[in-house]
């Protein structure tokens, strides 16, 4: 790889659905610890960015990342693109990788491959398809991509969703989706509600002894597919609900605006 990776993270303890899902312990560590351990598994990743908000709140993020040893940059917590561009900036990040902090499961070996997909294919962006089970979700984009972002992104959902101007506008990117050989998108594997960590909490218990935190996709499919109750628990949870959300705020927005202008 001609160029360094840089993982940058984004946490908050705020979320709505499950507040401080990022510190939830499973087998007496965080569920960060968990996703840190795989990520530290990944080799196209030179380092792991911690990227929190700069609210009072955060504050356990922050100094659980600084106990890691990462390098953790706080900035907005609404404005994440923001966020994004100013941990890039610090650290001086070339080629980001953006990962949330609720993919306790994040698998190394798919990291990897799309790092790999991404500079064979000469991207801007890359990003794993939908037959990937939600919660192994990576997105890799250059720096240059990431600073036209922040330039140039006005709507609220291309600002909370830090990649998705730059999917809103192909005809500028040079966008590649990684195809996944198994339709997996039955797996739900990250953690947005007490259902998820749930899910989450038995794959890590059930495999502690066989490679625990880093046991791989395989794997947790396997205990899954013998486990039908465990897949069952949080299996009707609607996938990407979040930006979905973010999207049909914009349209009403719109929709508002349209209507104030009319005469």
């Amino acid at each position: 790889m001609s160029r360094p990776v840089t993982a940058i993270l984004q946490a908050r303890m705020t979320s709505s659905r499950l507040p401080g899902k990022v510190l939830l312990p499973v087998l007496g560590r965080p569920l960060l610890a968990h996703q840190l351990e795989r990520l530290r598994h990944a080799r196209c990743l030179e380092r792991v960015v911690l990227a929190t908000t700069a609210r009072a709140t955060d504050d356990p993020v922050a100094a659980w990342g600084q106990s890691e040893g990462l390098i953790v940059f706080r900035g907005s917590e609404l404005d994440v693109l923001d966020r994004y561009h100013g941990a890039a900036a610090a650290c001086g990040a070339e080629v980001v990788m953006r990962l949330t902090g609720d993919c306790p499961l994040i698998d190394p070996a798919v990291c990897d491959r799309l790092a790999e997909e991404f500079f064979a294919r000469g991207a801007d962006y890359a990003a794993t398809g939908p037959r990937f089970a939600e919660g192994l979700d990576c997105e890799v984009l250059t720096r240059e991509a990431l600073d036209t972002s922040w330039r140039e992104a006005r709507l609220p959902s291309e600002r909370e969703h830090v990649t998705l101007f730059v999917r809103n506008h192909p005809e500028r990117f040079r966008l590649h989706v990684m195809e996944n050989a198994t339709d997996d998108s039955r797996y739900r594997l990250t953690v947005d509600e007490e259902r998820d960590f749930a899910v989450v909490r038995s794959v890590l218990e059930a495999l502690e002894g066989a490679g625990g935190s880093c046991a791989g996709t395989a794997a947790i499919k396997e205990f899954l597919d013998a486990h039908p109750e465990v897949l069952r628990i949080n299996a009707d949870i609607v996938r990407n609900e979040g930006l979905a959300k973010s999207l049909a705020e914009d349209a009403g927005r719109a929709r508002e605006r349209h209507t104030e202008d009319k005469p």
